[in-house]
């Protein structure tokens, strides 16, 4: 590196360069992407921007989230992962329209974790994995909208019955964390096991194919099952299509 030349570290963000940055998505949705900037501390200047509805900024050195986050009204998908964040500000829970929320790979503790999360109603994705969370606050069992939940790699010992029956829940990532040994609570790790293994989709949310070889698979079973003696027979789970079957609107990556 030339001498006196600056590197990525602590690199300034203009309101000209913020603008050089935002990208329209293939849904046509305006996204602020400022991930991979060497940015260390929150830029200001994309408060003017209020107005996108996404907001990345992955993949950065930035400790602190100001309160001025809440400036973002508009905002549906917010990417804050691989920072090193360890403290969400209140005014996160003025972000009503949320629907995706990515803090994984940061510094948080469940004291960091705000209470105002609770009031993130249309959340739908919620990552906290990789941090250094030992306790889920059951406050977040009212975010009813909930489809995906990621808390694996954290210090957990247990997953609270409010997160684990949120009535949408269709994964929940709960890996590598110290939960008791399978001798210890047989019950508690088969429940973890199930919801980490297992999608449930609805008929509407599969694309033709998908949904064409769900039916067949269950053509199958129940073709099986009507063949084997009647003590045999297992009960028939109606409203489970296909363990692990592709939706059209699960595709995304954790982030």
């Amino acid at each position: 590196m030339a001498k006196g030349r600056k590197g990525p570290k602590g690199k300034k963000i203009t309101l000209k360069i913020a603008k050089n940055c935002i990208k329209i998505t293939f849904d046509g949705r305006r996204r602020l992407d400022l991930s991979k900037m060497g940015i260390t501390t929150f830029p200001k200047c994309i408060l003017k921007l209020n107005d996108v509805d996404e907001l990345d900024l992955s993949r950065n050195m930035i400790k602190k989230i100001p309160e001025s986050i809440s400036k973002f009204q508009n905002l549906r998908w917010l990417d804050l992962h691989s920072n090193l964040i360890d403290k969400l500000p209140d005014s996160i829970g003025q972000l009503e329209t949320l629907h995706y929320l990515n803090l994984c790979n940061n510094k948080l503790t469940t004291n960091s974790l705000p209470l105002e999360l609770r009031d993130l109603k249309n959340l739908r994705t919620l990552n906290l994995g990789l941090n250094h969370i030992d306790n889920i606050p059951t406050t977040l069992g009212a975010l009813k909208e909930l489809h995906e939940v990621g808390v694996f790699d954290n210090l957990l010992t247990s997953i609270p019955n409010s997160i684990a029956k949120l009535p949408k829940l269709k994964k929940l990532n709960a890996k590598r964390n110290p939960f008791p040994k399978e001798e210890d609570d047989t019950a508690f790790i088969d429940s973890i096991k199930r919801l980490e293994n297992l999608y449930l989709v609805e008929e509407k949310d599969l694309c033709a194919p998908c949904l064409r070889k769900c039916q067949d698979a269950r053509d199958k079973l129940n073709k099986i099952k009507s063949m084997a003696p009647a003590q045999a027979r297992k009960p028939n789970f109606a409203n489970l299509i296909n363990p692990n079957s592709t939706a059209k609107d699960s595709q995304d990556e954790w982030r």
